[in-house]
């Protein structure tokens, strides 16, 4: 049986070990084919049997060109490169990754945010280049210095991830408020649940942690920018899309929102003429928070048990039942 892994560098950059797939079956794995290239990424796929994807999109027309397909699973959470539907038809099942990065993305976000408060890598910076021991006096910032106790955190989708958010946040003394189509008991524990409009009122800090839905795609916009407090932060390490990034680098460069700590953009890589690069206060990193290793070993393992589950003739975290 013929195993191919369509994009697997960021998955495994070399730290990690394809050999749990390979005790499977005859793999081959693409470091990364372009995105827009159909017929490369057929002639990779070949006559493979099971196939493995991060963001190498599956289309109907992959799929009719490997008839060889019978199992699809993807190195993500995410499963929006694969059209589901049309798999489901011709009967192949896609697998996800649920849950493998809920620790690291959680405490990235803060990561981002604490960054927006202490700018420690611009002080860090700033000392190596000798402006401290060049000071009149014993200690110096650039930025204003920010402390989060008492504040209120407000997340805009309360899952694992924004639970686990609002748990670091809480643990700093934040009030952690939250809007979420869904209620749960374990949220309740982290924070309390009020509609979007109190939340943007309210809230000091927001954080988005919720799927990318034709409902939310630009929930932050210049109209619910103007119903935030003044000075406020945004956080984003979920999807690019849920921000119109032109109405956020307004707000940022009049100052309505105070700064902007985002791993994720509209269009990735980030372009050229993206207007949060010109932005005021605005931290962009290039979409790290699942990277962790701890993280990526765990979508190795869930790939792994994915495929045995599909050898087995019961597959696992199957999207499209």
């Amino acid at each position: 049986m013929k195993i191919v892994v369509l994009d697997g560098y960021t998955e495994n950059p070399g730290d990690l070990s394809w050999d749990g797939l390979g005790r499977l079956g005859e793999l081959t794995v693409y470091d990364r084919i372009p995105e827009n290239d159909i017929g490369e990424i057929i002639r990779s796929i070949g006559d493979a049997e099971m196939v493995y994807t991060n963001k190498t999109p599956i289309t109907k027309e992959v799929i009719d060109a490997c008839p060889g397909i019978k199992f699809i699973s993807v190195l993500a959470t995410g499963y929006d490169v694969v059209d589901c539907g049309y798999a489901r038809e011709k009967g192949i099942p896609v697998s996800n990754v649920p849950a493998y990065g809920t620790a690291g993305v959680g405490q990235f976000a803060i990561a981002l945010l604490l960054e927006i408060c202490h700018h420690a890598a611009h002080h860090s910076d700033a000392v190596h280049q000798g402006r401290w021991e060049g000071s009149s006096d014993w200690c110096f910032w650039d930025y204003p210095l920010i402390e989060l106790d008492g504040k209120t955190m407000g997340i805009i989708g309360f899952g694992r991830i924004g639970q686990q958010t609002g748990k670091i946040a809480k643990a700093m003394g934040m009030d952690v408020i939250a809007s979420d189509r869904v209620q749960s008991e374990g949220g309740k524990a982290i924070g309390s649940y009020v509609e979007l409009e109190e939340l943007l009122a309210r809230s000091d800090v927001i954080s988005l942690h919720c799927p990318l839905l034709p409902e939310n795609r630009g929930i932050i916009n210049k109209d619910t920018i103007s119903r935030m407090k003044d000075g406020v932060i945004i956080l984003n390490n979920s999807r690019g899309p849920l921000v119109v990034e032109q109405d956020l680098a307004d707000a940022l460069n009049s100052g309505k929102v105070y700064a902007a700590g985002l791993d994720v953009v509209s269009v990735e890589p980030i372009q050229r003429d993206n207007p949060l690069l010109k932005a005021k206060n605005c931290i962009i990193t290039p979409h790290i928070s699942w990277a962790a290793r701890e993280s990526r070993q765990r979508i190795m393992d869930c790939a792994v048990a994915n495929a045995r589950a599909y050898l087995a003739g019961s597959p696992a975290n199957v999207v499209n039942p």
